[in-house]
């Protein structure tokens, strides 16, 4: 009986952490996005879109109520335009966003409107499991379009734009 009560202790000791979810055990995220540079001033991706290397990103949490500002981290863009930024902790309290700061690019360093942040939410409570959090892409612009955008922006027209 002793041996049984025992081996139950042991298995509820090593299954104790999974009782509450892993999610318990992880205090970080990795938010990942990417920045590109909208060559055809479309206002979002196209194919003739590129990415930017060297961009600089940050991640913001402020406070849902006061908005103070809780916490920040910045990055910068790899040769592909990626960005790969740890925050530290769960923010279930606070209004998290990834945004642009700047591009190094300056033939493309118009803010996109509506294109220059992202809403994350970085919390183990809402039964995401993953650490990992994709953020929306952003991006800037160049100041004239490039030539032969107007072909590119013609596979977005409807029918009723045909005619």
């Amino acid at each position: 009986m002793m041996k049984a009560a025992t081996t139950a202790a042991v298995f509820l000791i090593f299954l104790s952490p999974f009782a509450h979810g892993s999610r318990s055990l992880k205090t970080s995220f990795i938010i990942k996005g990417k920045v590109f540079c909208d060559t055809c001033r479309a206002g979002f991706e196209t194919p003739a879109s590129t990415y930017i290397s060297g961009a600089t990103v940050k991640v913001e949490c402020r406070d849902r109520m006061s908005g103070d500002l809780k916490y920040t981290v910045q990055g910068k863009t790899d040769v592909t335009g990626v960005y790969n930024l740890v925050v530290k902790n769960d923010h279930k309290n606070h209004i998290c966003e990834s945004s642009l700061v700047s591009s190094p690019d300056s033939g493309c360093a118009e803010v996109v409107s509506g294109r220059d942040r992202s809403r994350i939410v970085l919390t183990y409570e809402n039964g995401i499991p993953s650490s990992t959090r994709l953020a929306n892409s952003m991006g800037f612009q160049m100041q004239t379009a490039l030539a032969g955008c107007a072909q590119v922006m013609k596979m977005y027209r409807t029918d009723e734009d045909r005619f």
